[in-house]
């Protein structure tokens, strides 16, 4: 099936590396980055696996869980997550789908013929605590993802959700906002007393805390 931004991310119930979970359920009232890998023991999955476990603060601090996905077993997963400890310097924690009969990655449109017809590309589906799929990204097999760039999504898609603003090219914490032009300078002047600049009427920019 075709996934878009904004539908309510598919239920599933699977094992995993933390036991059998309800995805819904588990979600609870905390975003979700739900990122999928071709198979255990593959090189830059594991850097990947690393990489998301090293940055277990960031994500708790941005009230985020990271679940991974792999088309292999549990007995598999576990095996491989001391490998990933080991080479990558971590102790993961998060759990990791095991979906060896292709189940979820079928139900999420993770399988690419053109790239395999029985593993998983690489696919990022961020999801609220409504359970609303807000971003997706799809890497190829042969390209890690770049997790500044997870992370500053994740930043910006809570602040425009916080503050009713969107978020200009290159956006990083700290910067200018915009106001989107739905709203209008009247109920600016009541939603942004700190005021704005106007480049054009539909181009105003703001600072948020």
């Amino acid at each position: 099936m075709s996934l878009h931004i904004g539908d309510i991310a598919p239920n599933f119930t699977i094992e995993t590396t933390k036991g059998t979970i309800d995805f819904h359920d588990w979600i609870g009232d905390s975003w979700v980055f739900f990122f999928s890998h071709p198979a255990d023991f593959t090189p830059v999955c594991t850097t990947e696996m690393g990489r998301t476990s090293q940055l277990a603060g960031p994500f708790a601090a941005r009230n985020t869980k990271p679940l991974g996905l792999s088309t292999d077993t549990v007995a598999e997963h576990v095996k491989w997550i001391a490998d990933v400890n080991d080479t990558q310097n971590t102790d993961l924690q998060f759990p990791i789908v095991a979906d060896a009969d292709l189940k979820v990655s079928r139900l999420y449109d993770m399988l690419h013929p053109d790239e395999s017809e029985t593993q998983a590309v690489r696919s990022v589906f961020i999801i609220d605590p409504n359970k609303k799929i807000r971003l997706t990204m799809t890497y190829p097999m042969n390209v890690g993802r770049n997790f500044d760039e997870i992370l500053r999504v994740i930043d910006a898609l809570q602040l425009a959700d916080k503050n009713s603003v969107a978020t200009p090219a290159d956006w990083r914490p700290g910067d200018r906002v915009i106001i989107p032009p739905s709203i209008t300078n009247e109920v600016a002047k009541t939603k942004f007393t700190q005021g704005w600049e106007e480049v054009r009427p539909y181009l105003r920019f703001t600072d948020v805390a």
